[in-house]
């Protein structure tokens, strides 16, 4: 890891140290754990980051291993009025490793920047109090400042809609269906990307545990690429602005990952 990446990871550790303001609002509403979004936007005049401290994924085919992750997964929010916030998340630090008969190749550098505008279009507090259904657009873009062979130095883009629905006894069930346009393999033109993930979870009390299905259709027109996980994660409220994280993914076909785990914090001041 170069100077430059631990002296962004040590600033961003130092942001924990500041004190929360936020004590006036409900919980915390990150987009951690699991692979889907949260259907709820940052109150206005807050700020909210969110850290994979970690993420590691496993992958072996035909004698191929290939091991990827990150380390200080950051996602930056501000909180513009009471319907919308903007976001800005990059791993500041990303690596893989390829090994096969021949060798071992890596790389490793800062990420790609995403950049996401979330829009709640429902009803503002205290006309939707008693409803049991959210949901946001929340549209993105992807600018590729990662280098070294993680990134495919592409602008890209896509909208998710994030939705949830309260179905009473603490228990929740929510959908991210997401549509992609991204650069073609072949370096020139476009093709679609259709991700959903379908979960189903559980409070109790500060503790949350959930259970998801993820699936990814990427309609290359060299050939489509099918991925699908089953993937569980854990959520402990350390007080309203404050939440630890943890999970697993299991990969459920050859183009996905075999494992991949991961814990993080998120904060909001």
């Amino acid at each position: 890891m170069t100077f430059r990446n631990i002296a962004l990871l040590a600033g961003v550790a130092l942001l924990w140290a500041l004190p929360a303001r936020a004590n006036d609002l409900g919980p915390i509403c990150p987009d951690r754990p699991g692979k889907g979004t949260s259907p709820c936007t940052l109150a206005s005049g807050h700020a909210q980051f969110e850290l994979g401290l970690f993420d590691e994924s496993f992958q072996r085919r035909s004698g191929v291993t290939t091991d990827s992750g990150n380390a200080g997964s950051l996602l930056a929010k501000w909180g513009l009025s009471e319907r919308v916030d903007v976001e800005a998340g990059m791993a500041l630090y990303q690596f893989q490793r390829v090994h096969d008969a021949t060798g071992t190749s890596t790389a490793s550098g800062i990420g790609d920047l995403f950049l996401h505008a979330k829009f709640n279009p429902l009803p503002a507090p205290p006309e939707n109090e008693s409803s049991a259904f959210s949901l946001v657009l929340d549209p993105f873009l992807k600018l590729p400042t990662a280098g070294g062979g993680l990134s495919n130095g592409a602008v890209e883009g896509g909208l998710v809609l994030p939705m949830a629905y309260d179905l009473g006894g603490y228990w929740s069930v929510a959908m991210t269906p997401e549509a992609d346009v991204l650069l073609n393999a072949s370096g020139s033109g476009h093709h679609a990307n259709l991700v959903d993930v379908v979960g189903i979870g559980r409070s109790f009390g500060p503790l949350s545990l959930g259970a998801e299905v993820w699936s990814s259709q990427n309609l290359d027109p060299a050939g489509t690429v099918s991925q699908y996980s089953f993937d569980l994660d854990a959520a402990w409220l350390a007080g309203n602005d404050t939440q630890l994280d943890t999970g697993i993914n299991l990969g459920l076909n050859r183009a996905t990952p075999d494992l991949e785990i991961y814990f993080g914090i998120s904060r909001r001041f």
